[in-house]
């Protein structure tokens, strides 16, 4: 494999794990070269895993588009990229488990995971999440959203939950 780091292909495999009841490998790696640490999966393959979207379109299931969309709202929060890593890895499976039979989960799907996963991680990044996620338009929105959570936040000396 070729590290994203620096580009060399010298490295070795720290850890491997099963996924998706034995349909891919997740590896751990380390550059020898400039020891930076990635992942990659290996999968037989098969007919792509496929996101069908609100309006009926079905796109190729992109990991990293979830991870940047987790990392965005978990931006200046207290969370090690290990755990993005890992609440990623756990929404991919999952995402595998429940679209097996079709290989295809909808869009919806997906962002219930993440913003099921995001709720048990950080309080603060699924409001962030669920707002853009759901097009909140008002504060209103806001606030029963927080409610759901049952978090205790304040704005201008007024509590919510």
């Amino acid at each position: 494999m070729r590290c994203p780091h620096c580009g060399s292909f010298d490295d070795k495999v720290i850890d491997s794990r099963t996924l998706a009841n034995g349909d891919a490998i997740r590896r751990r790696r380390e550059c020898c070269n400039c020891s930076y640490r990635f992942t990659s999966y290996e999968r037989t393959e098969d007919k792509q895993f496929m996101i069908v979207k609100r309006s009926g379109r079905r796109e190729p299931f992109d990991r990293v588009k979830i991870e940047r969309g987790i990392t965005r709202a978990l931006e200046k929060r207290p969370v090690s990229q290990m755990s993005i890593e890992r609440l990623v890895n756990e929404i991919e499976d999952m995402a595998a488990i429940m679209g097996k039979v079709n290989h295809e989960i909808d869009a919806a799907s997906i962002g219930d995971l993440v913003l099921e996963k995001l709720a048990a991680l950080d309080k603060v990044a699924y409001i962030r999440f669920a707002s853009v996620y759901r097009h909140f338009e008002n504060l209103d929105e806001f606030v029963r959203e927080i409610k759901k959570v049952g978090g205790n936040f304040h704005h201008e000396g007024e509590a919510f939950g």
